[in-house]
């Protein structure tokens, strides 16, 4: 399958219907969602593997590494609604995804490499920590995404835990109107994607 048609494929899955502010679940926008997919694909890190989404919300990451041949592919969450209206997503698609209801500092189940787009921190400072900490727990290699104001605090978390940061790409999230205390009809956000490597796990 080519980005493009990933790309479009996951145009298809529809956004969460009732998201709340508090868990800032913004979903990934299809273009942003198939290009990280594929950087990891092209780094070996989807085909035949175990693929985690933490704080899935809409299940594209998910999904996508389902539709990549990933061996299999797992959304986490810790809102009912959005595991619920992920999984019709997925069956939607056709895709084998496996959907969990958790908190998620409390999931602990093995994966070869998660994939993620976890809360920038505007509502709660430092929401994304416990992520972080969790993907670094149950895999290997884990791709996820930052708001470029806090990166600094991420790099040096995850250089002072051994791992290494083997790739960096940056990208304009746009967040449109979407609750009351939103005082622009869209917001840009420069975000930056890490992928991240026990030492040890380097290509």
């Amino acid at each position: 399958m080519k980005k493009r048609t990933l790309e479009m494929v996951l145009q298809q899955i529809r956004p969460l219907t009732q998201p709340k502010p508090f868990l800032e679940q913004y979903s990934t926008p299809a273009t942003i969602a198939a290009d990280v997919l594929f950087t990891a694909y092209a780094n070996n890190d989807i085909k035949d593997k175990i693929v985690v989404d933490l704080g899935c919300g809409n299940g594209i990451f998910a999904i996508g590494a389902s539709l990549l041949g990933s061996a299999m592919s797992i959304g986490v969450d810790a809102d009912p609604l959005a595991i619920k209206e992920a999984m019709v997503n997925a069956a939607t698609l056709g895709t084998n995804v496996e959907f969990v209801l958790a908190k998620i500092p409390q999931f602990s189940a093995r994966a070869d490499v998660v994939i993620q787009n976890p809360p920038f921190g505007s509502q709660r400072r430092g929401a994304d920590r416990p992520f972080l900490e969790t993907a670094m727990s149950i895999a290997s290699v884990v791709y996820t995404m930052h708001h470029a104001e806090t990166i600094d605090f991420v790099m040096n978390f995850v250089k002072s835990s051994g791992w290494e940061i083997t790739l960096q790409k940056r990208y304009k999230f746009v967040i449109p109107h979407m609750f009351e205390f939103h005082k622009k009809m869209k917001k840009d956000f420069d975000i930056l994607l890490l992928c991240i490597r026990r030492s040890g796990e380097g290509k």
